[in-house]
C-alpha cells in the first residue's frame, strides 16, 4: 500500500543484532539489539531521511508513509552482529529490477551523494571526538567514505581515478561513471560480482548516508561541544 514503508529485518548469525533495511529507500537502514529496537531506530531517522526524499523529488511519496509493513526476516552475517550493518542480500535484493525502478533507485543513490556534499560543507573541520578522544575528523571522514564506495565501484568495472579528485568536476565523473556503469550491468542481467545491484546501490547509499549523519552528530559549529 503506499502509506507503508515497507521493512526487511536482517538478523545476525548469532541474534546479537537486527538490521532494519527499508528496501524502497535506498540507504534508510538502522541496526540494534532487538527487531523492535531496530525498528524503532529506523522510523527514528525519518525526518533525516526526508531530506533525501526531496532532493529526489519524492518528498510526497515519502511524508505519506505512516505505517511499517514488514515484508521479510533474513539471515545475517557475522558482521551483522559485529557492526550492526546490513552485510546480507534478502530475497527482495535478489529480485530482477526494471528499468524504471531502477532508475528510482539510481536518483535516491543520488540524493544521497547531494546530502553528503552539502552535510560535508556546512559541518566543521574538526568533529566532537569520543570519549577517550578518539575519531576521524570531517576530511578524514570525507576521505574513507569516498574512497570504500569507489573499491566497491570496481565491482561494476569502475577503476579507481589515479588522481581521485574527492571535490568538483572529478567526483561528479566518477559518480556519473559508477551510475553508467550499474546500468550497463543491469541491461546485461550481471550481478557486481557476488553483489546484487540493488545490493550495491543501498550499501552505497547507506555508507553515504551514514558517515553525513556522523558528520552532523558530531559538527563543532556554533559553539558545539563534546
Amino acid at each position: 500500500m503506499a502509506n507503508q514503508l515497507r521493512v526487511m529485518l536482517e538478523i545476525g548469525l548469532k541474534g546479537k543484532k537486527v538490521v532494519a533495511v527499508a528496501p524502497d529507500w535506498p540507504g534508510l537502514e538502522r541496526g540494534a539489539k532487538t527487531e523492535e529496537a531496530a525498528i524503532e531506530r529506523l522510523q527514528s531517522y525519518l525526518p533525516r531521511y526526508a531530506q533525501v526524499a526531496k532532493l529526489a523529488g519524492m518528498e510526497g511519496e515519502f511524508a505519506a508513509l505512516t505505517t511499517v509493513d514488514i515484508v521479510e526476516h533474513y539471515p545475517g552475517t557475522g558482521s551483522t552482529d559485529f557492526w550492526g550493518i546490513s552485510f546480507a542480500f534478502s530475497s527482495i535484493d535478489m529480485r530482477d529490477l526494471s528499468s524504471g525502478e531502477l532508475e528510482r533507485e539510481l536518483t535516491l543513490m543520488q540524493a544521497c551523494w547531494a546530502f553528503f556534499d552539502d552535510v560535508r560543507l556546512r559541518v566543521s573541520v574538526q568533529m566532537q571526538k569520543g570519549p577517550r578522544g578518539g575519531g576521524r575528523d570531517r576530511d578524514q571522514i570525507v576521505d574513507h567514505t569516498i574512497h570504500v564506495e569507489q573499491e566497491w565501484a570496481k565491482k561494476v568495472g569502475v577503476p579507481i581515478p589515479q588522481d581521485a579528485m574527492l571535490i568538483g568536476e572529478g567526483l561528479q565523473a566518477y559518480r556519473d561513471a559508477y551510475r553508467d556503469a550499474i546500468r550497463a550491468f543491469h541491461s546485461e542481467g550481471k550481478m557486481a560480482r557476488t553483489w546484487p545491484l540493488r545490493y550495491l546501490i543501498r550499501h552505497t547509499a547507506f555508507h553515504t548516508l551514514d558517515h553525513a549523519w556522523e558528520m552532523e552528530d558530531k559538527d563543532l559549529t556554533d559553539g558545539k561541544s563534546a
